[in-house]
C-alpha cells in the first residue's frame, strides 16, 4: 500500500504545489512512484481550480521542475485519507487541526520544514506578495525539506519492515 502525503498552503497555488510537484520529481528520480503518493490542498478556497501561480512556476522551471495541477481546498476527509499532512506554516497548521474537531489526526500534521537539513527556517514564507526572489527561495527551502522527508520516509519504512 503507498503512503500518501498531502502537502497544505493557504490558497493552494505557490507553496503546496510547488511542495507537491517537487516530492514528486524526487520520488520519480528515486524510483518510488508506485510506494509515495502526493498531493496537495489549500486552507482557504480563494483560487479552487487555479493552476499553480506562474512566478513558482517560473522559479521551479530554473531548477527543471514543471508544476502541475489545480488548487483545491482541504477537506476533512483528507484527515482520514492521508499517512502525513505537511503545513508550510503554523497558520496552516493551525488550520488544519481546526478541522480535527476530536483530536483524532493531530500526530499526521506537522510542519514542513521540520525536515529541512540545510535551510534553519522553521516556516515556508508566502512569496505571493513578493518579488521573484521570494519564489526562488521557497522553491530552495522545499526542495531541501523535500529531500529530508524522502529520506525521513525511506529510512522509516524500512525501521517498519524489519519490525
Amino acid at each position: 500500500m503507498a503512503y500518501k502525503l498531502l502537502f497544505v498552503c493557504l490558497g493552494n497555488i505557490c507553496r503546496s504545489p510547488s511542495a507537491e510537484n517537487i516530492m514528486n520529481h524526487l520520488i520519480k528520480e528515486a524510483g518510488l512512484e508506485d510506494k509515495i503518493i502526493c498531493d496537495s490542498a489549500g486552507t482557504s478556497s480563494y483560487h479552487i481550480g487555479a493552476p499553480p501561480d506562474r512566478r513558482m512556476s517560473a522559479a521551479a522551471a530554473k531548477r527543471g521542475i514543471q508544476l502541475k495541477g489545480n488548487a483545491r481546498k482541504l477537506q476533512v476527509s483528507d484527515l482520514v485519507n492521508f499517512d502525513l499532512i505537511l503545513a508550510m506554516d503554523r497558520e496552516n497548521y493551525r488550520d488544519i487541526l481546526y478541522l480535527d474537531r476530536e483530536g483524532k489526526y493531530e500526530d499526521k500534521v506537522t510542519l514542513i520544514c521540520n525536515f529541512a537539513n540545510n535551510h534553519s527556517e522553521k516556516e515556508v514564507p508566502d512569496p505571493y506578495y513578493g518579488g521573484q526572489e521570494g519564489f526562488d527561495k521557497v522553491i530552495d527551502l522545499l526542495l531541501d525539506s523535500c529531500e529530508g522527508l524522502l529520506e525521513h520516509i525511506v529510512t522509516s519504512e524500512v525501521d517498519r519492515a524489519r519490525q
